[in-house]
């Protein structure tokens, strides 16, 4: 028998010190070249692990991480947390009422998202050569498997995109959100009752079916029933003054651990438990953005780099890279999924500029993707060069999605803010009334610019608009906004709070600067590119600095005709 010893703690310490400082390092390096950190993180693991340092310094590699089987299990543990957590993010990224409310469009972009992709990657891989599968008895499993693992779209990757490009928050956004959330609800419902079968003994129809009516009813019932009582659990929190961020904290991960072990239980796995949890603890409107972000940060900061670093120690990925296999995921994962939502949007009776925007933000495989394949991996589904092949392709899909979306929005025609300002629609001192009052207001303005809509009207458009997807943006700086169907020419109004508004931004600092946008029904490229160019704008410390010393609206509005004047080169 083998006991913990000290010299296990040593080493275990000594590994968390390397890999974290190493991921989190390079992953930041990554950030600043506008990459995604997991490349970063996959990198590291790549470079201690068997495929570089165990093949030119093994002695070094083995003394640093030993084969020693509590030592393994040690950090095996600390991953498993750190894949854990980041599902129950996931989740929590999820916003279920939203997208339940976009059922229509969202679900036919969703559904087409689905449904096109497996069709693409089953057929190729259903014909792979039988030295790339697990178990050649069992191919049409196997196929059914890469089918789903290629609809999973990685929705963190795309939100970040759209955020760096000032579209998080704009219609386009939402719709996009809403779309991946469905695709990933339906997604891992499916990869839950696959993996659920395969790893049943026999093929017999009833434990088949047994497993798809207990992950389908177990879904349905914490999105409907589970989602309410846990909102009300939260809501009482809240009522009652419980210590925050830890309160929320702390519930979250119980339901985490609760659901988890049910779906265990149940024949899929936790992780499925974990992602619902994430969804049914996102649902409650007094969970704070702060918190969201305290467990985003905790997550991502300390969790996730080290299980993505972990991956890269446990494979030779030079030994099992196969450029064939490696090309021919790339282009059915990538592929499919862009076929797929671009089918979708057609469906929807969004504009034809944002279809091809929409459908790029489907394409990224990411995390998710990595997690799903990891999970087959040591289920004994798929092969190590399988494996090896998905990490690649999720990896070149998030690389890419970022230029590829800046070259596709600097391809649309561009407009200035300016031109939609008007001095009679400025604020210089907001009240402090909170937002509602703030966005009658500014309402207000926009009416008097405008006719036959009532004010009241118009904010009423506004705080629906704000309720299903917040407009706070970061850096002190709002944008609610409204689609009219009478409008001609867009109107921007503009309000100063020099005490900042309570807003619940996601970076929980207080609101100063607010503009109020309206545009007309279907002027939807006009209404995307000025809130981008506004977002952009606004992100420049100097830009809000100038506008807080203007002394008087004549000053306000000389001052945002200079912040808000036309791009001199592409967005």
């Amino acid at each position: 028998m083998h006991f913990l010893g000290e010299h296990h703690i040593f080493i275990f310490l000594l590994q968390l010190f390397v890999l974290l400082i190493s991921a989190r390092g390079l992953g930041e390096v990554f950030r600043r070249w506008k990459q995604p950190a997991l490349t970063a993180e996959l990198l590291v693991g790549i470079v201690l692990g068997p495929t570089i340092l165990g093949r030119f310094l093994p002695g070094f590699q083995a003394a640093l991480f030993p084969p020693d089987a509590i030592q393994q299990s040690m950090l095996e543990t600390v991953a498993w947390l750190g894949v854990l957590f980041l599902l129950l993010d996931t989740g929590l990224e999820i916003d279920f009422s939203i997208a339940w409310r976009q059922r229509g469009s969202a679900l036919a972009i969703a559904l087409s998202d689905i449904v096109v992709p497996m069709v693409v990657a089953f057929l190729p891989v259903m014909f792979l050569p039988d030295h790339f599968l697990a178990h050649i008895d069992r191919r049409l499993i196997f196929g059914l498997f890469m089918a789903t693992v290629m609809t999973i779209s990685a929705m963190p990757v795309s939100a970040r995109c759209l955020h760096d490009l000032n579209l998080l928050k704009t219609d386009l956004g939402f719709l996009t959100m809403s779309a991946l959330a469905v695709n990933d609800i339906i997604g891992w419902v499916l990869f839950a009752i696959i993996l659920g079968i395969f790893t049943q003994a026999s093929v017999a129809i009833g434990p088949i079916l047994l497993v798809f009516a207990g992950t389908l009813g177990f879904a349905i019932l914490v999105l409907t029933i589970g989602r309410l009582i846990s909102t009300r659990i939260f809501d009482a929190m809240k009522a009652r003054e419980f210590p925050e961020p830890a309160s929320s904290l702390t519930l979250t991960l119980l339901l985490g651990l609760l659901f988890g072990s049910i779906t265990q239980k149940l024949g899929v796995h936790a992780l499925f438990g974990f992602f619902l949890a994430g969804i049914v603890a996102g649902e409650a409107k007094s969970l704070s953005e702060d918190t969201r972000r305290v467990i985003n940060q905790m997550v991502y900061a300390l969790f996730v780099p080290l299980f993505f670093a972990n991956i890269g120690l446990k494979i030779d990925f030079a030994a099992n890279f196969h450029l064939g296999l490696v090309s021919l995921i790339c282009a059915v994962g990538i592929g499919g999924r862009y076929l797929g939502a671009w089918l979708g949007v057609h469906l929807t009776r969004q504009p034809r500029v944002n279809r091809h925007l929409i459908a790029i933000a489907h394409t990224p495989g990411g995390m998710m993707e990595i997690v799903v394949a990891l999970l087959a991996l040591e289920a004994g589904l798929i092969t190590q060069p399988v494996f090896v092949a998905i990490v690649f392709s999720a990896v070149f899909s998030s690389v890419i999605i970022g230029p590829w979306m800046a070259q596709a929005l600097a391809r649309r025609r561009r407009v200035s803010p300016v031109q939609f300002l008007d001095e009679r629609a400025m604020v210089p001192h907001l009240p402090d009334g909170g937002r509602t009052e703030v966005i009658h207001l500014l309402a207000e303005r926009v009416a008097a610019l405008t006719s036959p809509v009532a004010a009241r009207h118009i904010g009423q458009l506004a705080l629906a608009r704000e309720k299903e997807f917040g407009t706070g943006i970061g850096h002190g700086v709002a944008i609610p906004h409204v689609r009219l169907d009478h409008l001609r020419n867009p109107i921007l109004a503009y309000g100063r709070s020099p005490e900042g508004l309570a807003w619940d931004a996601p970076d929980a600092e207080p609101v100063h600067h607010v503009f109020f946008l309206a545009s007309a029904t279907g002027a939807e490229d006009l209404h995307v590119q000025i809130l981008a160019q506004i977002a952009r704008a606004m992100a420049r410390a100097e830009n809000r600095v100038r506008l807080a010393d203007a002394p008087d609206v004549p000053a306000l509005y000389a001052a945002l005709q200079a912040i808000l004047a036309p791009p001199t080169s592409a967005p």
